[in-house]
């Protein structure tokens, strides 16, 4: 992970029940500036256990003075989000990564083609920034299931203009989108799992190469059942209980696993199995390689069998 980096929690903006904004400020000396798309990972003490989350940075990429995340409550997730919306006040320090970026603009290309699920607008909120400065083309297609963005919205529009569409009772037809742009287009698309495989599935028929197809997954890991990870080389056992990710697990015992998104997209935090039956969440691994169960996302996946044996 990145270099880690004491922050104060500057405020916190309420933008819906659910939704609520922090607005985080260095303690010394300045924070490290950051490009669109990126995101920090969030070091939160919770009930004896350290849990890290990663969340999109949705200010300004000029002003790097402050760093802004937007946080949504999600009560059947393993407390992350709860602490910060309970927990944290104003004035409190915090522990987060240094800015990562995996999401990237390609700016080579000659329209860009924003889809986004829910919250998933987040990492957007920083490319309106950097795209009016540059002046490049661009619309942006939020799918909402309620109100539950709030403001965002109102700013969305301000920013985006007649380049912004939104749905509220429908998703997108991502074939016509997709069909309907010229050559040169990307397309990026952050929200649920189901919105990222429609969009990559419809890129795909549609003949697009995967370098003009960029996502971002923003769920973290989920909850499962405990289960036990062997260390093949250094002889270590490891209990995972069913609110800790195997990363976190491994973490906590004093091994370094390589890791950026913390979302299972990356593939940094990649680790050989050696033995046990993998429970796959991750958008990283193809199909043929969860089937051969001899490799692991530690950020997001799981044991399906009661141990795992690691080549850690």
């Amino acid at each position: 992970m990145s270099a880690s980096l004491s922050v104060r929690v500057a405020s916190i903006e309420t933008i819906t029940p659910v939704i609520k904004q922090f607005t985080l400020a260095s303690t010394g000396t300045p924070l490290p500036p950051f490009s669109p798309g990126s995101h920090i990972v969030v070091t939160l003490p919770i009930r004896e256990r350290m849990c890290r989350n990663a969340y999109s940075l949705l200010g300004d990429p000029a002003d790097n003075g402050l760093y802004h995340i937007a946080v949504r409550r999600q009560d059947a997730s393993r407390g992350g989000s709860r602490y910060l919306h309970e927990e944290v006040k104003v004035g409190d320090r915090l522990t987060v990564s240094s800015p990562a970026n995996l999401f990237l603009p390609s700016w080579e290309a000659r329209h860009h083609l924003l889809i986004a699920g829910g919250i998933g607008m987040t990492p957007f909120m920083s490319y309106l920034h950097e795209f009016r400065r540059r002046g490049v083309s661009y619309e942006l297609h939020c799918a909402f299931r309620d109100s539950a963005t709030g403001d965002y919205r109102a700013w969305l529009e301000q920013q985006a203009g007649q380049r912004l569409y939104c749905y509220e009772s429908e998703r997108p037809d991502f074939t016509r989108l997709l069909a309907e742009k010229p050559l040169g287009t990307h397309v990026y698309v952050c929200g649920p799992d189901a919105m990222l495989q429609a969009v990559i599935a419809a890129a795909r028929d549609l003949g697009w190469g995967s370098g003009r197809v960029h996502y971002e997954a923003f769920a973290g890991p989920q909850p499962g059942r405990p289960f036990v990870a062997r260390l093949a080389r250094s002889g270590g056992e490891i209990a995972v209980e069913g609110e800790s990710s195997l990363l976190e697990a491994l973490e906590a015992y004093g091994v370094e696993v390589p890791n950026l998104c913390r979302g299972g997209v990356c593939g940094q935090c990649r680790t050989v199995v050696v033995e046990g039956q993998v429970e796959h969440r991750d958008s990283f691994l193809d199909d043929s390689e969860k089937q051969r169960h001899r490799a692991i996302m530690p950020c997001v996946s799981r044991a399906q069998s009661d141990t795992l044996i690691l080549d850690l």
